[in-house]
């Protein structure tokens, strides 16, 4: 059976010298892996529709088991994200963040959208540490995790200087401060974006700017609420930090 399908591919691995197994992020079932036969030909048909980030309409053919991909046709094929070492680099955070925070065919049509529309912000230039905090707040709640955002997380009080708590996950108010000795200082203009990357529409994205001491609290505070509470080891996210450093002593 034939199964036409619009998706953005978000892993490949060689499988024997000349095929590719493609995972992609599809709209209408969630993640999926098909068999990409000849895809590693330099020729064939499937090289160039098979490349990481690509987004595309693909055509499966479904059997009991691993699919088979037919065709491709590339809608966009990500060209500066590729021409960028540092956006590819922040592109295959997500794409793997995706991959390992979701089930096989479990179709998720606003994760579908919100990955398209975070690769494109990052493909059109916008600030790619900006964009990628956003996707990683947002798959928060892909991930079954809900951060308190809108009060304290402890009494619920909406009104005093709040810091950050992994232990309770979320904003913890001066009052509560005992109640978590590790809890993270963070700045009111850091928790004011906290909460608008969690609720943010990216459709709704114009210029945003953000300074650098403020994106350090943010990603401090979310790789350690992903620490604690994902489960996830990401290769990519390993060399997002050692290519920060690198930057940083430029």
């Amino acid at each position: 059976m034939l199964e036409k399908c619009e998706g953005i591919i978000i892993r490949t691995t060689d499988y024997a010298e000349t095929n590719k197994v493609v995972t992609m992020y599809t709209r209408e079932r969630g993640k999926i892996g098909v068999m990409a036969r000849g895809a590693k030909k330099p020729n064939s048909r499937l090289s160039a529709i098979t490349q990481l980030l690509t987004h595309g309409y693909f055509l499966v053919q479904k059997g009991s088991g691993l699919g088979t991909m037919q065709q491709g046709e590339i809608i966009s094929p990500m060209r500066s994200i590729r021409g960028d070492i540092f956006l590819t680099a922040y592109a295959s955070f997500i794409a793997e963040l995706t991959d390992k925070g979701t089930d096989d065919g479990r179709a998720n049509p606003f994760l579908f959208e919100l990955l398209l529309q975070t690769l494109v912000c990052l493909d059109e230039g916008y600030d790619p540490e900006v964009i990628t905090m956003i996707y990683e707040m947002k798959m928060l709640n892909v991930l079954g995790h809900y951060p308190v955002l809108d009060q304290c997380s402890v009494c619920g009080s909406t009104d005093g200087k709040f810091s950050f708590s992994i232990r309770e996950g979320g904003f913890i108010c001066h009052r509560c401060l005992e109640k978590d000795s590790y809890h993270f200082k963070i700045s009111p203009a850091a928790a004011r974006l906290l909460r608008l990357f969690y609720h943010f529409d990216l459709n709704r994205l114009g210029n945003i700017s953000v300074k650098k001491e403020t994106k350090d609290e943010l990603k401090k505070i979310i790789s350690a609420y992903y620490d604690e509470y994902s489960g996830l080891s990401l290769k990519s996210k390993k060399f997002l930090k050692s290519m920060d450093s690198f930057r940083d002593m430029v």
